[in-house]
């Protein structure tokens, strides 16, 4: 039982819990950006591009085929498209992270520490002006 009890500690200690939820609420971030990208960046682009599709952009690298046996043997696609798709949805994802550590960053700012009071002055240095003060008299 020893076991199952640290597990326990373990699961719930804070930061655990933190990383799950940040998990999960990256999940539901991750398929917000990829609708965002898909859905509604894209499309206009490919439309000032000529109506390209970005998606359905790739390079067939072999057509598809029928074997011997007769079942189909699929093509071979580089779907660079999709890369471009990810590639934007990366930054995009990448960008709201750095706004959002950014704002976390702003809102934990210390204020910075009153500069520290002058050094008092050595011992000399105040035996040599009482020394002159005497001699101005």
């Amino acid at each position: 039982m020893g076991m199952m009890a640290e597990f326990k500690e373990f699961a719930m200690r804070g930061s655990v819990v933190d990383l799950a939820v940040g998990v999960v609420i990256g999940a539901a971030f991750g398929k917000i950006v990829t609708a965002l990208v898909d859905k509604v960046i894209m499309p206009p682009i490919g439309v000032l591009i000529g109506g390209v599709d970005f998606a359905s952009l790739s390079i067939t690298l072999k057509q598809a085929t029928v074997d011997a046996a007769g079942q189909q043997v699929p093509a071979v696609v580089l779907a660079y498209g999709e890369f471009i798709n990810a590639v934007l949805q990366f930054i995009i994802v990448a960008f709201a992270i750095f706004i959002a550590v950014k704002a976390i960053n702003a809102m934990h700012k210390k204020p910075e520490p009153a500069p520290a009071p002058p050094a008092a002055d050595p011992e000399d240095v105040l035996l040599l002006r009482e020394i002159r003060d005497l001699l101005k008299k």
